[in-house]
């Protein structure tokens, strides 16, 4: 079942979108951002609870620090003094994290109003079309986010996207997680398992150094399942520049359009887990270190740091610069897809 709704802001008439299966949990998407609102879904005892952190004013999404929900653009996660090369070319992005260029910049793809271009009972699909200097990067870009719920409790995102000139991309979905509900408060006692045995250590901006380092023997470890905040306070470079968590991990045994289970979140008290599969090289893991400020939340709750757990499949950061990482370039006559899976259960 789907149901919609319109609402007049500053950006232009906001739809939501609600996606309800059978048993009743549902989904509710946003064309601001393209964004994920509300999972609603059970525990182990079929009690319904909203699992992702949002606002019940649709149009607090707009310019929000946390981006909570949504699809980043053009380029996800950091670019270094918002500079990179291709093709002999220098460009320029817009500087708004530090010295560097974070998500597209302050007017990046989550805070522009999508189109709602495709529905039917269980998916939504939304456009948006990018023009050729947009925040500075080149060619003119189509991008489409097709969202899709299923009867078993999986929403499931396709990123795709073509351009007329080369350019670089990196498509993730930024939704806070957690698995108690929205408003529980703390999620460091959630824990996390990655497939992943190597993580990239950064400057003090944030900024990969281009070395991929063993996280066995760190607090970077999470190949078997720990509480989130278990070794958050450990004095280690990469939590004391992100005061926490706010890193990006290789993915083992990557293979390009290859889907992997790459990460599994649960909450023991309420028996909800998170899968979370994806065809992306790297997945950057926030614990929400800076929540504190957010809009209002749900119901009127206020949101505290480390309240949510955002788990980002995308390319690695700064791979602009760095011609050693996966390729971040797309082509004309290139297609852009991939592919993030969040599939919730109970145990």
């Amino acid at each position: 079942m789907i149901t919609s709704k319109t609402i007049p802001s500053a950006a232009g008439y906001i739809t939501l979108v609600t996606l309800v299966n059978a048993s009743g949990a549902s989904v509710t998407l946003s064309t601001l951002g393209a964004g994920i609102v509300s999972v609603l879904v059970p525990d182990r005892h079929g009690n319904l609870a909203d699992v992702l952190l949002g606002y019940d004013d649709p149009t607090d999404y707009i310019g929000d620090g946390p981006a909570a929900g949504k699809v980043p653009g053009r380029y996800a996660n950091r670019i270094a003094r918002g500079r990179f090369s291709l093709d002999g070319k220098d460009f320029s992005l817009p500087i708004n994290n530090g010295p560097n260029s974070l998500h597209g910049g302050p007017d990046g793809f989550q805070n522009r109003n999508w189109t709602l271009v495709s529905t039917d009972d269980l998916s939504a699909s939304f456009a948006l079309a990018s023009p050729d200097g947009d925040a500075g990067y080149p060619g003119n870009l189509a991008i489409e986010a097709t969202y899709r719920w299923s009867e078993d409790n999986a929403l499931s995102l396709t990123l795709t996207a073509s351009t007329d000139a080369p350019t670089v991309l990196n498509l993730t979905n930024h939704a806070y997680w957690n698995l108690a509900g929205h408003n529980a408060g703390s999620a460091l006692n959630h824990l996390l398992w990655l497939a992943a045995s190597r993580y990239l250590p950064t400057d003090d901006t944030l900024i990969p150094d281009g070395s991929l380092a063993p996280v066995a023997g760190t607090p970077m470890d999470f190949t078997a399942p720990k509480p989130f905040g278990l070794d958050m306070r450990a004095d280690f470079p990469a939590l004391n520049y992100g005061k926490g968590y706010d890193n990006c991990w290789a993915i083992d045994n990557y293979a390009p359009g290859q889907i992997k289970h790459i990460a599994t979140l649960v909450d023991e008290p309420s028996g909800r887990v998170l899968e979370v599969h994806s065809d992306q090289p790297g997945v950057q893991v926030y614990g929400g270190n800076w929540l504190t400020g957010s809009p209002a939340g749900k119901g009127g709750c206020t949101y505290h740091d480390y309240d949510a757990i955002a788990i980002e499949c995308q390319d690695f950061p700064d791979a602009p610069n760095r011609p050693d990482f996966p390729s971040t370039v797309l082509r004309p006559g290139d297609s852009y897809c991939r592919h993030i899976i969040f599939k919730l259960s109970t145990k």
